[in-house]
């Protein structure tokens, strides 16, 4: 089970129903990936393309040469993309919240 599995069963076991961000959430947003290695490097790139045409990237790099796996270069390259659309997402849902909150709904009714 993976860190975002056992942090979800977690919100779920404890009733936690408010609007939030959830991993499938996340992962819906995600259309395409492409990934580049610098020549003579270890530094992988990736790029997540989500749906509403935005790009998010991911570094991941090895400090030697030796231990260099393109595969893995990938994998953590592509969490550390991920990562960051969990700030995106949840400033937006941040941002709804707010518009439609009480505060919202009074000063448009004045």
């Amino acid at each position: 089970m993976s860190d975002d599995q056992q942090v979800e069963q977690q919100i779920r076991d404890r009733g936690l129903t408010a609007p939030r961000v959830t991993p499938d959430t996340l992962d819906e947003k995600i259309q395409g990936e492409d990934y580049h290695v610098f020549p003579g490097t270890t530094v992988t790139v990736c790029l997540l393309h989500l749906e509403n045409g935005f790009t998010v990237t991911g570094e991941s790099a090895c400090a030697s040469r030796e231990n260099f796996d393109p595969e893995l270069g990938r994998q953590i390259a592509r969490r550390n993309a991920r990562e960051k659309i969990w700030m995106l997402e949840g400033y937006l849902l941040r941002e709804r919240l707010h518009s439609s909150g009480p505060l919202s709904m009074a000063m448009a009714e004045s």
